[in-house]
């Protein structure tokens, strides 16, 4: 977790270098320089980049290269917590930060080693400090899953996100269907000839009225359920905004 880049030559090392500063800006009084836009370069179709199946992993990476200019994407740390991807690319000519669960590793959890021993609440509110902090435009999409202190530690409007979207594939709860079933609606599954069966229809239940993005939406805590194919298009638009209020 010390080394933020790895090289196998003085040269590619240089490279890196290189790629790093173009990105940055020279001190913390400026901004990164804006250089010309650039459509992005995947050839991936972002709809197609996750799954419709909620259980079936999907590298993020991909989505971040669907939106970025030239699909440019420079990750860091990308030995370190792959459960998490963090890194620079460029939306409009903009430098912009990226940070983004990784289904492909642990499902994209939050965690620390030895969770509770070591105090995974401890290094969490690390995470929850950052955000709170951070002087830029924050702007999060919620692709799939978000639940519980991980929805509200990734930029949530609770932390001060300055825009919020999420694609309708989002599930935004206290916890997953299945397990939040389990619990509210124990008593009817427990009494049922067919536990398994209400336990399914229970599950359909809650997320049709809780684990959707539109229940969200309707209280004011995502301000727009957008299609993927939007998704380029309404951050360039919210980021345009964000400078504008600065």
């Amino acid at each position: 977790g010390n080394a933020h880049f790895y090289a196998q030559s003085e040269q590619e090392c240089f490279e890196q270098v290189k790629r790093l500063v173009s990105f940055i800006p020279w001190n913390n009084q400026e901004r990164a320089k804006v250089v010309e836009s650039k459509e992005p370069a995947a050839v991936m179709n972002i709809e197609d980049v996750v799954p419709a199946d909620p259980k079936q992993p999907y590298d993020v990476r991909n989505v971040i290269k669907c939106i970025v200019d030239d699909s440019d994407f420079l990750e860091v740390q990308e030995l370190w917590a792959a459960n998490i991807v963090i890194g620079f690319g460029r939306m409009g000519g903009e430098t912009v930060g990226f940070v983004a669960n990784q289904p492909m590793v642990l499902a994209g959890v939050l965690d620390c080693v030895d969770q509770e021993h070591a105090g995974v609440i401890r290094h969490g509110a690390k995470v929850l400090y950052a955000y709170s902090e951070a002087t830029v435009p924050k702007i999060t999409v919620i692709l799939r899953k978000a639940y519980g202190g991980g929805y509200i530690a990734m930029n949530s409007r609770h932390l001060g996100a300055d825009f919020m979207f999420a694609w309708p594939s989002a599930e935004i709860a206290v916890m997953g269907p299945e397990g939040a079933a389990n619990i509210i609606f124990r008593k009817e599954i427990m009494e049922a000839e067919d536990q398994n069966a209400m336990r399914q229809e229970k599950v359909k239940e809650y997320i049709e009225k809780f684990a959707n993005p539109y229940v969200a939406a309707s209280k004011g805590f995502i301000d727009s359920v957008i299609e993927p194919k939007e998704t380029r298009s309404l951050l360039l638009h919210a980021l345009k905004l964000s400078v504008l209020k600065e």
